[in-house]
């Protein structure tokens, strides 16, 4: 059975959430919010143009008899119901749909009515494989594009957090670079050396670290033992943390391109889960995004 139904099981038994999705009037956000409700892991309010929604929603048999429907033309105030709805408590996860990122984002940073906690949002993408034995978490492919120590601190925080949510109880973290020996002239490399340590000293909780390591040693035991690389994460990653975000990009596109792998993503470290994806993402990305969000959501309940 695949990591993503695995995960739909789970939401199943606990509160099912709602989404608030801002300007919803896209035909891939509606087929993925289609299959969602079909499998009743989730409940939506849709905000965007009401005209465009009904005729998608038409065009693809999506009934709405038990959808909630707010009629917005401009995006940027469908933006801001979408977090106030997040917000004020009447959804639990905010959800982009036919809006720029940037607009988005600047209403969950909004200091009245957005989403902040004090710490930084990041990206965190789960990858399921063929011919791979776990599912396998990379983080920040999207967000921060390079990051300082503190900020890794942080992203990997994040990615522990959806790492428990999703019933990984003590996640392995793999601080990824292009080498496994520290090299001064690598920032990658000495940012590893000290995040492992500091996790070495419990200033990072609920997952064990190490690095730096290079992805075939911190993704094959095989590749690891050949290179004499002996530690408890060597080989057995549940989370990937890349350097910086030209790295977290191509090996991102690298798996859904290249292995085929199945993806779903969420933006991390809000009062929320946000369910960011590109217009590029196939619908199914966008559900298995929607199933990540909700059980990360959820999870604590289960």
């Amino acid at each position: 059975m695949g990591s993503f139904q695995v995960m739909i099981d789970k939401i199943k038994k606990g509160k099912i959430p709602k989404i608030a999705v801002a300007a919803a009037d896209d035909l891939e956000v509606l087929r993925a919010i289609k299959a969602a409700t079909e499998m009743n892991i989730a409940t939506f309010h849709l905000i965007g143009n009401e005209d465009n929604i009904k005729k998608i929603a038409e065009e693809i048999n999506l009934s709405l008899n038990n959808i909630e429907v707010s009629n917005e033309f401009d995006p940027i105030i469908a933006s801001r119901k979408a977090v106030e709805s997040v917000s004020n408590g009447n959804s639990q996860i905010l959800m982009k749909g036919l809006v720029p990122t940037a607009i988005i984002l600047k209403a969950v940073l909004d200091k009245e009515i957005g989403l902040r906690t004090g710490r930084i949002l990041s990206h965190v993408a789960l990858f399921e494989v063929d011919g791979y034995d776990r599912p396998i978490l990379v983080t920040d492919a999207a967000m921060n594009i390079a990051p300082d120590l503190e900020q890794k601190v942080q992203i990997i925080q994040n990615a522990v957090d959806i790492a428990h949510s999703i019933g990984i109880d003590l996640p392995i973290v793999a601080m990824l670079a292009a080498v496994e020996m520290v090299n001064s002239n690598m920032q990658a490399t000495v940012d590893a050396a000290l995040l492992s340590k500091m996790s070495e000293r419990g200033q990072i909780k609920g997952a064990i670290i190490e690095g730096p390591l290079a992805l075939d040693n911190a993704i094959s035991i095989e590749a690891a033992r050949h290179k004499g690389i002996e530690n408890q994460v060597a080989g057995l990653a549940d989370i990937l943390v890349v350097p910086n975000i030209e790295v977290g990009n191509v090996l991102y596109k690298s798996l859904v391109y290249f292995a085929k792998a199945r993806v779903g993503a969420v933006i991390t470290g809000a009062k929320a889960p946000i369910v960011l994806t590109s217009r590029a993402d196939s619908h199914e990305a966008k559900l298995n995004s929607i199933i990540l969000a909700a059980l990360s959501a959820c999870g604590n309940n289960i």
